[in-house]
């Protein structure tokens, strides 16, 4: 644990460069303002749990995570899964699920679980990242359009709803807004991306629906005048055992969207590299502290988190300032706020899922492999049909399942030419009549389950010799398939009166050929040799004995040869 808390030299970089941080806060809490709001309001508890869980999460994610430079706060991956559990469970079963996924996180970091993420493979999250950003637009779809939310949590089941509905009552006046503010965002960060386009968006459209007094642009609604005061009332341990597997999907998501943002944020500087066990740690707090106050799970949050690079950060402060910030207007600007209307914030988080999606790596990733394209296809439409976790599930063993196929066919067992490792000097007569009797294979890469039967069937359909030489010093890995596979090929020549000698069994190896009786069986007849020479002299010694050669003259004086005794 002592790890896991903050360094002093974390806090000393606070006080190099304050006032580049202070002002990249303020611009990060600029940016967060409306998407905070929005991801609130999408969630199902408001735009104040959206508020509270920036404040909160993102003071002590700033303090206690592993990154310098990363900024916590409600998101759009978050808001997806947030959504289900809120249609089933209700407000207090969000709030149970993010504390309870708060713990698991810490869990995760005691355990040093961070150093995982490296092996999520990249067509898994564009996928991932690409189903988000559809399920994003399509949750705006209602307040866009200015309709009340249709119930269920399918998103594609309620858009449609949403769209029925508007078709019956069209509200053309929250529709321009939300084009407006999309527009406006996407065009300005074009043409500055150093400015904050959105809450100059939202700043005018909620100024137009005031004064033009727009009924139709419904807004937020009423805010209180500050946090909360934590509790934990929420709580409802009955329930416990059935918010397990949604706090499960949550803590998972948690780890996996902060860990990606914080590697995105390393990415972006020279000399920045985050501890992916204290982001963990500092995550799960945040997740314990966030529900107190009304807050929704929060995660690292990528755009922000850019942002904050982009606008020069160095250190801690200025995520602390954003949170701060962000607090003021909590405290001091509620009324202000409550006037936003929620079509002002459907265009916000529309555009934010356009720009999630970066085309450049998407085709990038189609263009590499079929295995990658077809793992993001996949991953993408489960996220938009099911939910994140099961996707990320299913993107993860198509992944795994295309990789060990790639990894079994790079297994090979390849007949080679025995004659240059033959001992002694031989003429060409000898060498003829001993390869009439012997042949040598050379197995390369791995032999393991999923590759492990082809060999067998190889090896079993082996020509009519006498002796077999398997030369294993390339085999890379071996399991206990593998081993049981190479005994049962073993056993079947032998039976046929084939003899099988091995050389360069490797040490880690032995113990999968041992544990299944392989290394035994060849043992047992003394054909397991460290070298091919000495199994092929083996070999040579196996056949005189068995009475296959005898001696004879050499009719040109080199010596003896062998003759096949017929």
């Amino acid at each position: 644990m002592r790890a896991l808390m903050p360094a002093g030299a974390d806090l000393a970089e606070m006080g190099r460069s304050p006032r580049r941080d202070l002002l990249a806060g303020l611009t990060v809490a600029i940016v967060a303002l409306p998407l905070a709001l929005g991801f609130g309001v999408s969630s199902g508890l408001g735009a104040e749990a959206g508020l509270a869980t920036a404040v909160v999460a993102g003071a002590l994610a700033a303090v206690f995570g592993g990154s310098n430079l990363q900024v916590s706060g409600p998101t759009g991956a978050m808001t997806v899964v947030l959504v289900p559990i809120v249609a089933q469970y209700g407000a207090t079963g969000v709030l149970t699920v993010g504390l309870i996924a708060g713990l698991m996180l810490i869990a995760l970091a005691v355990l040093k679980a961070g150093k995982y993420m490296q092996y999520m493979p990249a067509p898994v999250v564009e996928g991932f990242t690409l189903g988000i950003a559809c399920v994003i637009g399509l949750q705006q779809v209602p307040n866009a359009l200015g309709v009340a939310k249709p119930e269920g949590d399918k998103v594609l089941v309620a858009t449609w709803r949403a769209v029925e509905e508007f078709a019956h009552t069209p509200n053309w006046t929250a529709i321009a807004i939300a084009l407006g503010v999309t527009l406006v965002m996407l065009i300005g960060a074009r043409w500055r991306p150093t400015i904050p386009f959105s809450i100059l968006a939202v700043t005018g459209a909620t100024i137009v629906a005031h004064f033009l007094h727009l009924d139709a642009a419904q807004p937020i609604g009423d805010l209180p005048g500050g946090l909360p005061a934590p509790s934990l009332s929420f709580l409802d341990l009955s329930a416990a055992g059935s918010l397990l597997a949604p706090a499960v999907a949550v803590a998972a998501l948690a780890a996996l969207e902060s860990l990606l943002s914080a590697q995105v944020a390393d990415g972006m500087t020279v000399g920045q590299k985050h501890n992916p066990d204290k982001e963990l740690f500092g995550q799960g707090l945040a997740n314990i502290a966030a529900p107190l106050f009304g807050g929704v799970p929060a995660t690292g949050a990528i755009a922000r988190t850019a942002v904050n690079v982009r606008t020069g950060a160095s250190s801690r402060l200025a995520a602390l300032m954003h949170a701060a910030v962000l607090a003021v207007i909590v405290f001091a600007a509620a009324p202000l706020v409550s006037r936003i209307p929620l079509a002002a914030l459907a265009g916000v988080l529309i555009a934010t899922a356009v720009r999630m999606v970066e085309v450049g790596s998407l085709r990038a990733m189609v263009k590499a492999t079929r295995s990658d394209a077809l793992i993001l296809v996949l991953t993408a439409v489960a996220t938009l049909a099911l939910d994140l976790v099961y996707a990320v599930i299913i993107g993860l063993v198509v992944a795994g399942a295309l990789a060990l196929r790639a990894v079994a066919k790079q297994a090979r067992m390849d007949q080679v030419d025995f004659i240059p490792d033959l001992p002694g000097e031989h003429s060409a007569e000898e060498h003829a009549l001993l390869a009439e009797h012997i042949v040598a294979y050379r197995l390369d890469g791995p032999l393991f389950f999923a590759g492990a039967h082809r060999f067998l069937l190889e090896l079993s359909d082996v020509a009519d010799v006498r002796v077999v030489i398997l030369r294993m010093s390339r085999v890379t890995t071996m399991d206990a398939t593998g081993a049981l596979v190479l005994k049962d090929a073993v056993e079947k020549l032998n039976r046929r009166g084939i003899a099988v000698m091995t050389s360069g069994i490797r040490p880690g190896q032995r113990q999968a050929l041992d544990s299944v009786g392989a290394l035994k069986l060849l043992r047992r007849e003394g054909r397991e040799y460290a070298t091919t020479p000495e199994a092929i002299a083996g070999a040579h010694t196996y056949l005189e004995g068995a009475g296959m050669l005898s001696a004879v003259q050499d009719q040109h004086g080199s010596g003896p040869v062998q003759e096949t005794v017929r």
